[in-house]
């Protein structure tokens, strides 16, 4: 069975990556990222993720994007809230991390390379989503590229590094109607920016947002709980209020 390291954030999306990866014959190792986000909740739900999947190995990084900030998952800015999908997709939002996919994917490429991987999984959608630009087909070919320019396996042994993005192409709906297939527990994932104390989401941020509309277009009903939801813009779900 071949190896793969999966990007694993704890939400909806790299959930379905990782299950996609299981399915096509994959052995997945699992990184996550303690960078200095906003909380920890998505790591919670990450290590619940894997330990689910009954994962090979699940690796969670230490790295402090904070000491740069320049984002509010990052830095004393305010999450953005109740914005209409054309505000969404229209511009790169505060919520952007500055070269965060650059980041993670360049440690999965170490990881991978010690394990004896060439293969490396992560949840990037090009379609519905919140404007990122690491997010598109054209960065993720490139940094594949500079990944079999950069590595000791490739250079030597010509073991190409493939860099999957089984979701980019895919909305929000049918990410979730492909997990639901394939058995992927929702209930345990974590997308919200800004929830409470307790971990609830806020329902509010562009992530709870997309991901309700997900939830709607794919005709289910979101199994998490949100602490309040005021929605003028968008048709939505019948959801649990705590």
């Amino acid at each position: 069975m071949k190896k793969a390291v999966i990007l694993l954030s704890g939400g909806l999306d790299s959930a379905t990556c990782l299950a996609l990866a299981k399915r096509d014959g994959f052995k997945p190792y699992t990184l996550s990222f303690r960078y200095g986000q906003r909380h920890e909740f998505e790591l919670d739900s990450a290590k619940q993720i894997a330990q689910a999947n009954g994962v090979n190995d699940h690796v969670i990084q230490d790295i402090d994007l904070r000491t740069f900030g320049g984002s509010a998952l990052t830095d004393e800015i305010d999450v953005p809230k109740d914005r209409d999908e054309n505000a969404i997709s229209d511009e790169i939002p505060v919520t952007y991390v500055p070269a965060r996919n650059t980041i993670f994917l360049s440690f999965a490429l170490a990881y991978a390379e010690v394990i004896g991987a060439q293969d490396i999984f992560i949840g990037v959608n090009a379609l519905d989503y919140s404007g990122y630009p690491d997010c598109r087909p054209e960065y993720i070919e490139s940094f594949q590229i500079m990944a079999n320019l950069a590595t000791k396996s490739s250079v030597e042994s010509n073991k190409g590094i493939s860099i999957h993005t089984p979701l980019i192409q895919m909305t929000k709906a049918e990410i979730i109607q492909t997990g639901i297939e394939l058995g992927v527990d929702y209930s345990i994932t974590h997308s919200c920016y800004d929830p409470n104390e307790n971990g609830i989401s806020c329902g509010h941020c562009d992530a709870c947002q997309l991901r309700l509309k997900g939830f709607e277009s794919a005709g289910l009903t979101d199994p998490l709980p949100y602490s309040a939801v005021s929605y003028t813009h968008l048709t939505l779900p019948t959801i649990l209020l705590v």
